[in-house]
């Protein structure tokens, strides 16, 4: 089995982002000690922001994602920040807190939409493309891709950086191979030299 893992270390590379549950500079210190590569905050970001900073400071804008969970609310007339998987909502307005974010040293936003997270509908491009445009940092989208052709518009469409996706590529919906051909096949600049697992 260790043959087996050690050749797979060898052929792969996929930054380890680990979340949920931290809440001091310490956690933060001993999960990127035992391997990853960056850690994301939602929660303690909103509660405490002083640890995004903190962490940036110690460890590097590199290894801070900031994770957003964003809705749409017609009170505010703008998306919402949730946290606390998305059932707590915040009143913070998402476009200000990742500027708040990225001041504090965010190197990455998680951009999440509640509103079409599950949908299989398509990303919030709009949502995408606002968050891009406040903030030089990379933006990893997530929640509702179904399609082949939903990577393709929230990587030019809504400016993401990157595209997030589970249940489709869990279920075989969709393959990663296919959706990487489908990009590369249209312009878009992928990462040939991975293997999909």
């Amino acid at each position: 089995m260790l043959d087996v893992v050690r050749r797979t270390a060898e052929q792969v590379f996929i930054p380890f982002i680990v979340g949920g549950g931290i809440s001091e500079l310490d956690h933060i210190r001993q999960i990127l000690g035992a391997g990853a590569d960056k850690v994301s905050l939602n929660t303690a970001a909103v509660q405490k922001p002083e640890l995004l900073t903190a962490g940036a400071e110690r460890f590097g804008s590199q290894c801070m994602v900031l994770a957003v969970d964003a809705k749409w609310s017609e009170t505010m007339a703008t998306w919402e920040v949730y946290t606390h998987g998305g059932r707590t909502a915040t009143g913070m307005a998402a476009l200000d807190w990742v500027m708040e974010g990225e001041r504090r040293g965010a190197g990455e936003i998680l951009l999440t939409s509640m509103d079409c997270d599950g949908a299989k509908d398509g990303y919030d491009l709009s949502l995408t493309a606002a968050v891009a445009a406040c903030v030089p940092i990379p933006i990893i989208a997530s929640g509702g891709a179904g399609t082949r052709e939903h990577f393709h518009s929230v990587l030019t469409e809504g400016k993401a950086d990157a595209a997030l996706a589970a249940s489709v590529f869990h279920y075989k919906e969709i393959s990663i191979a296919d959706v990487k051909k489908y990009l590369a096949e249209r312009g878009v600049a992928i990462r040939e030299d991975r293997i999909e697992i």
